[in-house]
């Protein structure tokens, strides 16, 4: 893959094995890190979680694309990478993080399912379309992300709805951008850069917000900080970006439509978050859109 901009122009198929496992990434993963950011929190504040957890990442997988002889970023893709960054990781991720410090983890990941509908919005203005099955898709799955914010998780806590909803449009804004306007460097080292970028503006965030963490860590947080380091970020993140180089832009967000199921489950189970049936109701009607939307992709 020389580029996001020219692998785009061979896509793979949406049945393909590497488009399979890297769905499997986003979907079984991401569902479980939600989990993880709320064990990290018992130790480390949002930003600074975040920041650490992708400089980590991004130092790593540069270091082996660097190893394998792979080019620096030039100051173009820096550039890129740093407005990418911020926007997917400072405000998206960091804002999640933020949100779950008041909110289940289970209906923090439910209400980024409007993830989706935001990215076909902002597609629109390059001129793509999503066909009609897959924006039944996204609206059914917006209407069940509407009823979760009337549920009494949100309802007691608007600052944190307040956080997931910037989260939700700066990471949105991210992926477009990435995808159309701001190519990175080839392959992993522009995935590493992006890392290294958000990294650097969340710890500004966390410098601005005096977060302090707490030294050593609990065992269950620094447990969950390395889960969100590995799986997170070097599999699960590298994994989205290369299904926004070569899959549907609703293919690639289908995610969000899965992650709230697996995220609510544990958090019932492990965690022993309260899920009303009202909102149970909600993340099934959420559920069927991904169906209709994945439909509407493979035709």
């Amino acid at each position: 893959m020389s580029s996001l901009a020219s692998s785009r122009a061979a896509p793979a198929s949406p049945l393909s094995g590497l488009l399979l496992l890297c769905l499997a990434a986003t979907w079984l993963v991401w569902g479980s890190t939600y989990l993880a950011i709320k064990f990290a929190l018992l130790s480390f504040p949002p930003f600074f979680q975040m920041g650490t957890r992708f400089l980590v990442a991004g130092a790593v997988l540069m270091a082996w694309t660097r190893w394998r002889g792979a080019p620096w970023p030039d100051a173009r893709q820096w550039r890129n990478a740093l407005a990418v960054g911020a926007l997917m990781l400072g405000g998206g991720m960091g804002g999640t993080a933020y949100a779950e410090q008041t909110v289940g983890s289970g209906l923090v990941v439910a209400f980024i399912a409007i993830v989706p509908l935001m990215i076909a919005a902002l597609n629109r203005l390059y001129g793509v379309k999503p066909g009609r099955l897959e924006l039944a898709g996204i609206i059914v799955g917006l209407g069940g992300v509407l009823m979760l914010t009337q549920g009494a998780g949100f309802q007691a806590s608007p600052a944190g709805l307040a956080a997931i909803a910037i989260a939700c449009i700066t990471w949105s804004v991210g992926s477009v951008l990435s995808q159309r306007s701001l190519p990175l460097a080839p392959g992993a080292t522009g995935f590493a850069s992006e890392m290294i970028c958000g990294g650097l503006v969340l710890m500004a965030l966390s410098g601005l917000d005096r977060e302090i963490p707490q030294w050593p860590p609990q065992p269950e947080a620094a447990a969950a900080w390395v889960y969100l380091v590995v799986f997170g970020s070097l599999i699960a993140f590298n994994a989205y970006m290369v299904l926004l180089a070569h899959a549907s832009a609703g293919l690639a967000s289908s995610y969000t439509f899965v992650n709230p199921v697996i995220a609510m489950l544990l958090g019932v189970a492990v965690l022993g978050e309260v899920v009303t049936a009202y909102e149970w109701v909600a993340a099934g009607i959420v559920l069927v859109g991904v169906v209709l939307m994945l439909r509407g992709a493979k035709r």
